[in-house]
């Protein structure tokens, strides 16, 4: 325990501890006064001082997206929840027909047969090409060799062998997908362009909705620390900013925020969906500055604060001006402080 007296009419520190203290006047003379206290010391260091404000975010997944298909009829089979569905996959079954995931920026639209073009002619092919099937040109024009390839894949997956496919068959998502829910369960009968899944990317993000007055908190590519469930610490990148600002409730309860996304790369985060988490976000940045660990600062009875300098058995006691705060560390000048100097803090 650290605090301010007057000794002999003139401001001086007595830090307390270890059954003792020690008390030092303002003008560095030390007094002995009983038993000496426990003190270690640590090093005034240069270096950039950041400060955090922790906000609370969500573990979750990417591009969470309903599916529609073209098919109707009874749904007779549906992935379980939190499976995971890739290329060449199946998404559902309806009427015992399976209704295939292929990756594609465009929607599965029409139905593609012989002599049709178009980005989405290509976009088959080269799905077809990826799952094995070859013997065509992976261009914008559905040829023969296209329709022989459709014919073999069809074959394969149990569909009736016409050559043409069309949204009932196949739908185009931009990669594996995740399943979160699924709003048609096998025995409900469905009708083209209706919700069938709920799915998401299977990239693992962090969702914050960010206080819209804290917006300037997050910028995009900035790295930022995660506390996942357990405790674990991990680095994360923020990856989108939303411009837009969302008010929800009412009243007292009435919030605006905006969407803010963090990627966390190849960390290992488990496998649970919308699970809590803390994020710190950088507030202040301080760059090539003169910092302290907090616990060095004391408060001068004249006002205002200073440290101890440690100089082998000497202390003196040196006002210091103080900045900005951040990891447990204070920014400092004056006193003729310098990196490296050792101050005195209280010993654990």
């Amino acid at each position: 325990m650290r605090r301010l007296v007057v000794v002999g009419g003139v401001a001086g520190l007595v830090v307390v501890g270890g059954g003792g203290a020690l008390a030092w006047t303002a003008d560095g003379d030390e007094a002995e006064a009983g038993q000496k206290a426990r003190l270690a010391t640590a090093e005034v260091s240069r270096g950039d001082l950041v400060d955090t404000e922790t906000v609370d975010g969500k573990l979750t997944y990417d591009g969470v997206r309903e599916v529609w298909t073209g098919a109707s009829g009874v749904v007779t089979w549906t992935p379980g929840q939190g499976a995971t569905v890739k290329r060449g996959g199946t998404l559902l079954s309806v009427a015992g027909r399976p209704v295939t995931l292929m990756y594609g920026g465009s929607p599965m639209y029409r139905t593609l047969r012989q002599g049709d073009s178009g980005k989405d002619v290509r976009q088959l092919e080269q799905n077809l090409r990826a799952l094995g099937y070859g013997g065509m040109t992976v261009d914008k024009q559905f040829t023969g060799a296209t329709e022989a390839a459709v014919k073999e894949w069809q074959d394969d997956r149990g569909l009736e062998e016409t050559g043409a496919v069309g949204p009932d068959q196949v739908v185009f998502l931009g990669g594996a997908v995740l399943v979160r829910d699924v709003k048609a369960p096998e025995g409900q009968r469905i009708a083209e362009g209706q919700p069938v899944l709920t799915v998401a990317g299977t990239r693992r993000i962090v969702h914050v909705d960010l206080d819209a007055d804290k917006q300037d908190l997050a910028e995009k590519g900035a790295e930022v620390a995660v506390e996942l469930p357990g405790g674990r610490s991990v680095k994360g990148e923020i990856t989108e900013v939303g411009k837009v600002a969302e008010t929800s409730g009412s009243g007292q309860e009435k919030k605006t925020t905006v969407d803010v996304e963090i990627s966390l790369g190849d960390a290992e985060t488990g496998r649970l969906d919308e699970a809590p988490v803390s994020v710190e976000l950088e507030s202040e940045r301080r760059k090539d500055v003169l910092s302290v660990p907090v616990e060095a600062l004391l408060a001068l009875r004249e006002g205002g604060f200073g440290v101890e300098v440690v100089d082998g058995t000497r202390r003196r006691l040196v006002p210091v001006d103080v900045g900005a705060f951040g990891g447990g560390r204070v920014e400092v000048g004056g006193g003729g402080l310098r990196e490296g100097v050792k101050v005195g803090v209280p010993a654990e």
